[in-house]
């Protein structure tokens, strides 16, 4: 973890450094901050509510099974008592195996969903990056940085961007 911070912490000095010098050479230089154009851009938006309706139905149907099973184990546990062993046994070994398949349900969901939102986090990324470069030729910046750790408001161009982002 510490190896981490240092890395960033190098990286950072060094960014700093190289925009330190490339400004005093009078380079015109942005700044973008991807967290706010993956969270606050119209494509964004839409890939999240698309996702949302891809797996509505299928969320909607495990947690609907959820209960169910939640169900079956209290009537279980406030039944356990009267039943004959056997039956008790039976009944036990088909709850364990219900909640292993919820379990394994529910996994296999946000496993999928994570690859989705991926896919999509992939595609806006793409298309915020050819947007970036645009307004960089156009704009005749000489260097534009993702990600920095501080940026004056003035070098910000994030809400061209956003705006700029179908």
């Amino acid at each position: 973890m510490q190896k981490k911070w240092l890395a960033v912490a190098l990286a950072s000095a060094l960014i700093v450094g190289v925009t330190g010098a490339v400004q005093a050479a009078g380079a015109k230089i942005g700044v973008v901050n991807t967290e706010v154009i993956l969270r606050d851009s119209p494509a964004a938006q839409a890939a999240g509510k698309k996702l949302e309706r891809e797996f509505s139905k299928r969320d909607k149907e495990i947690n609907a099974a959820g209960q169910r099973l939640k169900s079956d184990i209290e009537r279980f546990e406030k039944n356990a008592g009267t039943m004959t062993e056997q039956e008790r046994v039976r009944k036990q070994r088909d709850l364990q195996d219900r909640d292993r398949d919820f379990q394994r349900r529910q996994r296999e969901l946000r496993e999928d969903f994570n690859q989705r939102r991926n896919e999509e986090l992939q595609k806006l990324l793409q298309q915020a990056n050819k947007v970036i470069k645009e307004i960089a030729q156009r704009d005749k910046y000489d260097l534009i940085l993702q990600e920095a750790i501080y940026a004056d408001p003035k070098v910000d161009i994030t809400d061209q961007v956003l705006k700029e982002l179908k």
